[in-house]
C-alpha cells in the first residue's frame, strides 16, 4: 500500500491550526504520531497515521 506523507503545514492546514501546534502535540501527546525524516531538512507524517490519531482521540 502506498502512503501518502505530509508536511506540519499541511497538517495544521487540516486541523486549521499553526504549524507549530503539530510540534507541540509530538512533544505533549504521546499518541501523536512519530515522524519521518526523509532529508536533513524534510519531515513527514505518514497520513495513516495521522487520520489513526485522529480517530481515536474522537468522543464515542
Amino acid at each position: 500500500m502506498n502512503d501518502i506523507f505530509m508536511s506540519d503545514v499541511q497538517i495544521a492546514a487540516v486541523y486549521s491550526v499553526h504549524r507549530m501546534t503539530v510540534w507541540r502535540w509530538l512533544k505533549s501527546d504521546p499518541t501523536f504520531p512519530k515522524p519521518f525524516r526523509l532529508s536533513g531538512r524534510c519531515t513527514r507524517w505518514k497520513k495513516s497515521e495521522i487520520e489513526a490519531w485522529e480517530a481515536s482521540k474522537a468522543v464515542t
